[in-house]
């Protein structure tokens, strides 16, 4: 891997390994071995440990004594907590960029929905999440707050691969869902308000959540996740 001329090698290294662990290609407990790492990146292990640190500090790492560093291992009530606050911060995020989104952009997520739209009722679990998630992250692209893009990232690159794995889609889910996402664009569309457009995700992705995680969780009381908490 070649490091971009803009990174620092340890940025190049963090970013790397940040996106194997969002796409699941490093799954929770996945061993991370610094020489090995620092042999696909083709640098030394000095920056590879400056990445691992910082991903450490983040919670996306654990590092045992003896044991070394490992993907953390996220339950189900820290996926809950998780969820709860990806809701909070994309339903402020998508308020934000909504003056911002062009016909362009709104036609895409039409796009985007009626994929799964057509799919339904067969569509594979994980092409529904995808489709949904790529659907959402069109909406608030455009947010000017560079933090919560940054949060929405970060938290997403440490849950989002385990959401993937091993669950269907809530019977009838994902057809409300699909309603739910024309309604959030139609509000868009006719200049609704921030305070309204950011209701309307939150309602949106707390049902979403609280339906997946009563699924892959259902002794955590995961399922409770209050909408407007």
């Amino acid at each position: 891997m070649t490091a971009s001329p803009e990174l620092s090698k340890s940025q190049v290294a963090y970013e790397w390994i940040r996106e194997q662990i969002a796409v699941g290609a490093f799954g929770p407990g996945y061993r991370l071995v610094l020489s090995s790492l620092a042999a696909e990146l083709s640098m030394s292990v000095v920056p590879v440990r400056e990445a691992v640190r910082a991903l450490t500090a983040e919670g996306l790492v654990t590092f045992e004594r003896n044991v070394g560093a490992r993907v953390a291992l996220v339950d189900g009530a820290q996926l809950r907590f998780a969820l709860q606050a990806i809701g909070i911060v994309e339903s402020a995020a998508t308020s934000l960029a909504a003056p911002l989104l062009t016909p362009t952009d709104l036609a895409r997520a039409r796009e985007l929905n009626d994929i799964v739209r057509k799919g339904l009722p067969d569509l594979d679990p994980r092409v529904f999440r995808a489709v949904n998630q790529e659907l959402h992250r069109a909406l608030y692209a455009p947010c000017p707050n560079p933090r919560l893009l940054e949060m929405l990232r970060a938290e997403w690159a440490r849950v989002g691969h385990l959401r993937d794995q091993g669950t269907g889609i809530v019977p009838g889910r994902a057809a409300a869902a699909v309603d739910e996402h024309e309604a959030l664009i139609g509000l868009i569309e006719k200049g609704a308000s921030t305070e309204e457009i950011e209701r309307a995700v939150r309602h949106h992705r707390d049902g979403f959540f609280s339906a997946d995680l009563a699924v892959r969780h259902p002794a955590t009381g995961a399922c409770d996740i209050p909408e407007g908490a």
